[in-house]
């Protein structure tokens, strides 16, 4: 019997697994989500909570508040103060103020508005070391003086569990108080609400565990050894032990503890001794990055305004084709081990190889969007935009006099003698724009000037693979050590425009326990490359059963040699490099249909699930919930498309084909009729975290 296969975005509404969960009385119900990211920028938890607002504040309407601390910049900036609806908060927040203790009460000035209570730690601060009493009383957990950010988290967590207290002291039995705390800033609100036996409904969740990060930055072999660490002696040596057992405690201390991945949840099980209850996957709002019908044109328009970049950057050593040119790109912060940058560039010279081998004329152009610290862009890139645009300015002026001795011959009726149309002078500009495209050095590896050039492990890599951007290269590198912006004087274009214009992201990454990167690639119909060791690769390998063939390769880090995943990387971005522009095109409209599959109306269920968990936890009289009942967050699995197999190895010669060549003998693809059979072969759901024992093969790895 054929698998089923993913839906288009029109068909998907309404197909996905309906929520059978038994719906929560939210009139009767207080919902508050505590995060140190509330209306404060630091990381990816900011991207997570502001679009995931919308969704929440729908179901929970005013019963639903965000909490964090106060900075007043901040506040004037994003949140317009106003009045709780609620009396009861009200009452709650003059408890803390009377006591010398400022609260802050708003809307967020996001999509979907929601109430924040924000804490001046600040104006707290006097009882830091009262609250480090408390604190080593309830759990034996001392904090550094010189540790800030752990003793604002103390004082943050002081004030919500005070606030909690007053809170529910005026509530009584109703309304009922669910909490949900994000990461181990937020833990001590936890720890002390728990402690003081505050009657509420708790949930945690870690978006990736402190100490895998840190040792993860130390280029450990962290998968192959989470068994053997001793987590004591690591945190110590770190100097961390008291952030991490401020995590483990709420960890252990929360109702339900989730996760946003499989991969974290491995992780959370060795590294904090808990098993996550409920993987809650990280979502995007679609509706941001969905372009309706119209991602294609985008895409289209975007490439042409990289392309133009590329004119100027390669001047004097464009002998290479546009049109045959594909772009791939890695972004996000400069994490060179961590994001798969050392794997990537070591696959870049292997591609580079091949590519030359089989002697084609497809060129990959890369770019890696990875801020670092510079002084300024480097004379020789702003250089090259200039002559660029003093070429086309010369193209403009000599076609509009060719032009207009064009039209006026014609007025007479006459054909014009061609040798005649443009004079001595015409010849002169143009011959001299041409002197100025000359070049004596090859084009730049980087568009700024590195204040630690020498040290920097992408330019270092760069020397050592031989990456130089030289004529015989088919791949071209562009490091480029800066966030995007539409007002850069040399690539003026908003990150999700240049995303768009671009062929491929590769984000080989080894420690990335979500990854919102490709999943902002697949909304907006871009094929990516992840890998088993991120969040976003388990998701989609749970949901789809033959991921490559929608646009999102896996590489497999879990199981595979460093070696190994680098030829299978390899051998995914030289077959992508196989495709006709056909073929490219058909792909990018399979992997935008599964953006459905991360919106946080489908994404927001495994929410709702843990809030329900954690309700038939803490008042098991009020909410019943089957402990031994398997999860109903469930999700689809999609297989193969059955149109155009679009892994270029089975498809395909074995050398490259052109870009514009198109087969009049390719199996026709019907949008309308693809869609029309994925309504017909969905298959039954599957458990999310139903992980098969002993899983080694990863979807897909056996065609490459």
């Amino acid at each position: 019997m054929p698998l089923s296969r993913s839906l288009s975005m029109t068909s998907l509404t309404g197909v996905l697994p309906a929520w059978e969960e038994d719906e929560l009385p939210v009139e009767d119900l207080l919902l508050f989500e505590v995060s140190w990211e509330v209306t404060n920028k630091v990381g990816g938890i900011y991207t997570v909570i502001q679009t995931k607002a919308k969704i929440t504040v729908d179901e929970w309407g005013d019963n639903y508040y965000m909490m964090g601390p106060y900075f007043e910049h901040n506040f004037k900036t994003q949140v317009e103060s106003c009045e709780p609806p609620n009396p009861a908060i009200r009452k709650a927040m003059d408890a803390l103020i009377h006591n010398g203790c400022q609260v802050h009460f708003g809307r967020w000035l996001i999509e979907g508005s929601p109430y924040v209570i924000l804490f001046d730690i600040g104006s707290a601060a006097w009882n830091l070391d009262r609250w480090k009493g408390d604190l080593w009383d309830t759990c034996n957990i001392g904090l550094p003086y010189h540790d800030r950010e752990a003793n604002d988290s103390l004082i943050l967590g002081s004030l919500i569990a005070w606030f909690f207290k007053e809170l529910t002291d005026h509530l009584g039995d109703k309304p009922n108080v669910i909490s949900h705390f994000h990461e181990w800033q937020a833990g001590p609100g936890l720890i002390l609400s728990r402690s003081r036996k505050i009657p509420m409904a708790t949930v945690f969740t870690t978006h990736a565990t402190l100490l895998g990060r840190y040792l993860c930055a130390g280029n450990t072999d962290f998968y192959n050894n989470l068994d053997k660490f001793n987590i004591d002696k690591e945190a110590g040596e770190r100097q961390i032990y008291h952030r991490y057992c401020l995590e483990r405690a709420a960890v252990h201390c929360a109702h339900v503890f989730t996760t946003v991945s499989q991969i974290t949840a491995v992780e959370a099980n060795h590294m904090l001794h808990r098993k996550p209850d409920v993987v809650t996957p990280n979502g995007l709002n679609v509706k941001k990055f969905s372009a309706m019908h119209e991602f294609q044109n985008l895409h289209s328009t975007n490439k042409a305004q990289i392309q133009e970049f590329i004119r100027g950057h390669f001047y004097g050593h464009l002998d290479f084709n546009l049109d045959k040119t594909l772009i791939f790109f890695i972004a996000g912060r400069y994490e060179f081990s961590n994001k798969g940058a050392d794997i990537f560039l070591e696959s870049l010279s292997r591609l580079n190889y091949l590519l030359r081998v089989h002697r084609n004329d497809v060129t990959v152009v890369v770019f890696f969007i990875m801020p670092a610290k510079t002084n300024n862009f480097n004379v020789e890139s702003l250089k090259g935009q200039a002559v660029r645009k003093q070429l086309w300015d010369t193209a403009h002026a000599v076609k509009e006099k060719f032009g207009k001795k064009l039209y006026d011959a014609l007025l007479k009726g006459q054909i014009p003698d061609l040798n005649n149309i443009l004079d001595r002078d015409d010849f002169t500009i143009m011959k001299r724009a041409i002197y100025a495209t000359q070049r004596h050095s090859l084009p730049p590896v980087t568009t700024h000037n590195m204040l630690d050039d020498s040290a920097d492990p992408i330019l270092s890599n760069i020397r050592r693979v031989g990456l130089f951007n030289s004529r015989n290269d088919r791949v071209k590198v562009v490091f480029h050590p800066e966030f995007l912006s539409s007002t850069s004087p040399l690539l003026p274009m908003d990150y999700e425009d240049f995303v768009r214009g671009c062929n491929l992201g590769v984000f080989p990454s080894y420690y990335e326990p979500w990854g919102y990167t490709p999943g902002e690639c697949t909304v907006m119909g871009i094929p990516s490359v992840t890998t088993n060791l991120s969040g976003f690769g388990c998701f989609m390998e749970e949901h789809v059963s033959d991921p490559a063939a929608y646009g999102i390769y896996i590489v497999d880090r879990r199981f595979r040699s460093a070696e190994e995943s680098c030829n299978q990387l390899t051998q995914f971005m030289f077959s992508f490099c196989q495709q006709s522009r056909r073929q490219r095109i058909i792909q990018r409209n399979r992997t935008e249909r599964l953006s459905d599959l991360l919106d946080w109306r489908y994404l927001g269920r495994f929410y709702i699930h843990a809030r329900h968990l954690a309700l038939s936890r803490a008042f098991p009289e009020k909410f019943k919930m089957d402990p031994m009942a398997p999860l109903k967050t469930e999700g689809f699995r999609y297989p193969r498309p059955y149109s155009v197999p679009p892994s270029p190895s089975a498809s395909i010669h074995s050398t490259p084909h052109h870009s514009d060549v198109e087969d009049d003998d390719d199996e026709p693809y019907d949008e309308d009729e693809e869609a029309e059979r994925d309504r017909m072969n969905i298959k039954s759901p599957f458990v999310l975290n139903a992980v098969p024992e002993g899983k080694k093969q990863q979807p897909g790895e056996s065609r490459n």
